[in-house]
Order: structure tokens, then C-alpha cells, then sequence
């Protein structure tokens, strides 16, 4: 089982920088692209997937037999990233997860910041994080380590600033007044709350 949870992670991973990096970072050439942005992700990622199958015997050597403390915080902390997702699917929708608003002009969107976006700006991300160290903690191999950093660092450092970038394009004065009381990441860090 610890197998296919780890080849199913690797395999699927890259799917989200390879569809969100190119969308945040040229949105006006996605929104003209409208729904046809849908095949990029399929196109890049797809071949990739496959190579990854097919190298499954090298990405899933050297697995770390972890005892059962964080094998079990593994669970957990994926459990807590999975319920954070669910959370923040509730709160955008399944046309907000999938990035609707980002290619489609017609898919008018709101500024959610309540729920999951009051405690920090990027939740989402967050969550997938989360369950990708869970998954690492729970499978214990280490190309799912390298992914869950990896992840994190493509996120914070790429996928954020560009998405921000757009979020302020697209809700202005009103964004920039949310990024200023409201954590990019991490709860509580850098920001005073107004009580």
C-alpha cells in the first residue's frame, strides 16, 4: 500500500506546478486560451507521468522504515491537510480549485477571505503541503521527501508571488488590504490580528 500511495504522489505531483506556474505567470495569454488552457497540464504532464511509471523501481528504492511515532503523525498530518483542502474547496468551489477564474473571463470570482483565507492567504496550498509530508512521514520514501520540499519551495518562492501578482490585478486595493492583515502561509507569523 506505501508503495502505490508513494508512486501514485510522485506520479501525480507535478501536475500542479506544471499547470499553475504557467497560468499565474501569463494570465492574459490563459484567459484568452479560456477552457483549451486545460489541455496544457494533460500535454506536459502526461509524458511525464509515464516516465515516472516507468522509473518507479529507482523512485521507490531506499525507503526509511520509520517506527510507528511518525509514521502515525504522518497520518495525521496528512488527515489535517486533507480536512484543510476540503475546507478550502467548501469556501472556492470546485470551479475556484480548478482555477476558473484564472482562464475564464466568464467565471466572475469574489475575494474569499473567511474561513481557512482568514487564518492564511494561500490555504490550499498549505493543505497540499501538508499532506505531501504526511505522505512522506507515512510512506518513508525519500523521493516523496524530495517532492514535499520541493513542493514547498516552488510554492512559496514561484507559484505565490505570481498568483498574488494576479490576485492583485484582479481584486486591487481590496487584495492588497487582505495581504496586509492575513499570513501568506503560515498562521500567526508576521501579521497582528484586529480583535
Amino acid at each position: 500500500m506505501k508503495n502505490t500511495l508513494a508512486l501514485i504522489t510522485l506520479m501525480i505531483w507535478p501536475a500542479i506546478p506544471l499547470f499553475w506556474i504557467p497560468v499565474h505567470g501569463c494570465p492574459r495569454l490563459f484567459k484568452r486560451l479560456g477552457l483549451f488552457t486545460y489541455i496544457l497540464p494533460v500535454v506536459t504532464w502526461l509524458p511525464l507521468a509515464v516516465v515516472l511509471y516507468l522509473n518507479k523501481g529507482v523512485l521507490l528504492k531506499g525507503g526509511i522504515d520509520f517506527s510507528i511515532a511518525p509514521t502515525a503523525a504522518g497520518a495525521l498530518i496528512f488527515v489535517v491537510g486533507g480536512l484543510i483542502q476540503i475546507w478550502t474547496g467548501r469556501l472556492l468551489s470546485l470551479f475556484g480549485l480548478m482555477g476558473m477564474p484564472e482562464v475564464s473571463s466568464k467565471i466572475k470570482s469574489r475575494l474569499v477571505d473567511e474561513g481557512a483565507f482568514a487564518v492564511v492567504r494561500h490555504p490550499t496550498y498549505l493543505s497540499h503541503t501538508l499532506m505531501l509530508v504526511g505522505l512522506f512521514l507515512f510512506t518513508g520514501f525519500p523521493a516523496v521527501g524530495i517532492i514535499a520540499a520541493l513542493d514547498f519551495a516552488l510554492v512559496y518562492a514561484v507559484i505565490i508571488p505570481l498568483e498574488e501578482r494576479e490576485l492583485i490585478n484582479r481584486f486591487g486595493e481590496e487584495y492588497l488590504l487582505y495581504m496586509k492583515k492575513t499570513p501568506k502561509f503560515f498562521p500567526g507569523i508576521g501579521h497582528k490580528r484586529n480583535v
